[in-house]
Formats: structure tokens, C-alpha cells, sequence
């Protein structure tokens, strides 16, 4: 009887689980570093596609390892996806509402904002010629088209101007 309770016994399973433990992690850690190899993750990004990989409650432990190690950066992120946003043409509404979307912090968001801050309106101006070519438009109904259109794009009305300007 005392052996039996050896072989069931927290003990005794202990190693294994350690092993077992040691194993997940491992293969977490892999699993996030094929991830990482292929873009920038935020932390809120890369914790949802592991979430359904660990079993072993462990991603934490990993997250904040590959933080520490600057393997994983919401900064790096952040930088990355403003350039990528504002070469896409995409204005400061749509590249904030985006940020936000990946839980980052306020400073990381303003950080970011405050960088492209001075060049929305030319990078509105840019779209639109892009799109509508270079001639002013016609009339207020093709302005107020060319205004829908930046607007989709995350342009505010400063950013777009007024009928006048145009």
C-alpha cells in the first residue's frame, strides 16, 4: 500500500510534469519565434495566437521572456505599422483607431501619432491627386466625393480642407 502511494503521489509525478512543463514551453517558444520571423507582433496580437497553444498556463512566463530579450516589442510594433499605414495612404483616424486595436499604451500611440503629426495634410493631398488626378474639382459634388473618399481613408476635415481650398 505504501508503494502504491509513492507511484500516485505528487512526488513522483512531479519530474515528469517538470519534463512535460519544460517540453510545452518549449514548443510555445518555437511556435512564437516561426511568428515573429515573419512580421512584428504586438504583445496583445501574439498572446491571442498562442492563447489556444498553451496548456500549460506558461505564455505569460513567455511573453514577458521575449520582452526582456527584445524579441517582442509594442514599440517596434508601433513604429512599423505607421510607416506601413502612412505609405498605404491611410490617415491619422484610421492608424490610431488601428493602434488602439492592439491594446498598446497611451505614450506608445501619441508617440507614433506625434511622428507623422506635420504631414497628414500633404499626405491627403498626395491621395487625392493619386486618385483624381491633379485638376482641382469641377464642382462641389466632385469635392464632396473626393472628401467622402479621404474620409474612408481616415482623414479628418482639417486634413481635407474646405471646398475653397480645393
Amino acid at each position: 500500500m505504501a508503494g502504491e502511494t509513492a507511484k500516485t503521489g505528487a512526488v513522483e509525478d512531479s519530474p515528469i510534469r517538470a519534463i512535460a512543463d519544460a517540453r510545452a514551453f518549449h514548443a510555445l517558444r518555437e511556435r512564437a519565434y516561426r511568428l515573429l520571423a515573419r512580421r512584428e507582433y504586438s504583445c496583445f496580437e501574439l498572446r491571442r495566437k498562442l492563447t489556444p497553444h498553451d496548456g500549460h498556463g506558461q505564455l505569460d512566463l513567455l511573453l514577458d521572456s521575449l520582452v526582456s530579450e527584445d524579441s517582442l516589442s509594442d514599440r517596434r510594433f508601433a513604429d512599423q505599422l505607421g510607416r506601413s499605414r502612412y505609405r498605404a495612404g491611410k490617415g491619422p483616424r484610421l492608424l490610431e483607431q488601428e493602434l488602439r486595436r492592439h491594446r498598446l499604451e497611451e505614450d506608445i500611440v501619441q508617440e507614433v501619432m506625434s511622428q507623422y503629426r506635420e504631414s497628414w495634410r500633404d499626405l491627403a493631398a498626395e491621395v487625392r491627386q493619386k486618385r483624381f488626378g491633379t485638376a482641382p474639382p469641377e464642382d462641389y459634388r466632385a469635392w464632396a466625393k473626393q472628401a467622402r473618399f479621404l474620409q474612408q481613408r481616415g482623414f479628418t476635415a482639417d486634413e481635407i480642407g474646405s471646398y475653397d481650398e480645393a
